[in-house]
């Protein structure tokens, strides 16, 4: 068993090479945000403070047109190259932490580029979305229904996870690592189903569990 050098496991793993066939990362084409970055079509710049880069917003976020922007940052979570991957992730964070009730209504629209991303298959990138999907649950404030509004699309998110979920992409010396970083993508996946069974209301449990036998759930046992 051997590991390539974008962290995923070749050869015969988990039952052989088909497994190792699925697991295979997929190059994503050029992304819609990398397009509207370079034009110059986002308010946004990089900032440097004391604590390191972060955005600097040329407009309040509350007041961005979330049908417009957020789709379009999640479609970014494709780049593993800086300084898109950064602006991705960071501008998700913000406007899922100060969206509120704009976000919900755009949940439909979010689910292309949340599949095309873990459908990468890419170490990185399905670590990155992973981390997001548990901020989206946990985003809308304290009586938000955006857990129960990805229900319905279980099915077009979960298929990868159940491929990774007993995988490892560390081994030796880099588990700790991966650990402190959280880039162990087994830990991750638990994580992220146990939010999802958690926000996502009555049917969460048994829509995760059709889609992956295997999980346990963390609120009945």
């Amino acid at each position: 068993m051997t590991k390539t050098g974008k962290g995923v496991i070749a050869g015969t793993v988990m039952g052989g090479p088909s497994k190792a066939g699925a697991m295979k990362p997929r190059l994503a084409g050029p992304t819609q945000f990398r397009k509207f970055y370079e034009r110059g079509d986002f308010p946004i710049a990089l900032e440097h403070d004391t604590k390191g880069n972060k955005i600097a917003w040329k407009v309040e976020i509350d007041k961005l047109d979330f049908h417009h922007y957020l789709p379009l940052f999640f479609d970014g979570l494709c780049e593993t190259t800086h300084p898109y991957d950064f602006f991705a992730c960071k501008g998700i964070e913000n406007m899922l932490e100060h969206g509120g009730p704009k976000i919900l209504p755009v949940i439909p629209q979010l689910i292309i580029p949340i599949k095309n991303a873990l459908n990468t298959r890419e170490a990185s990138i399905v670590c990155t979305t992973l981390k997001i999907l548990q901020k989206l649950v946990n985003s809308g404030g304290d009586d938000s229904m955006v857990g129960e509004a990805l229900v319905p699309y279980y099915r077009q998110i979960l298929p990868v996870l159940n491929i990774f979920k007993q995988e490892n992409f560390n081994s030796g010396d880099g588990i700790d690592y991966g650990q402190q970083k959280r880039q162990n993508v087994g830990d991750l996946i638990s994580e992220t189903l146990q939010a999802f069974e958690k926000m996502g209301g009555p049917d969460a449990f048994i829509n995760i569990k059709y889609m992956i036998p295997t999980y346990e759930s963390c609120l009945l046992n």
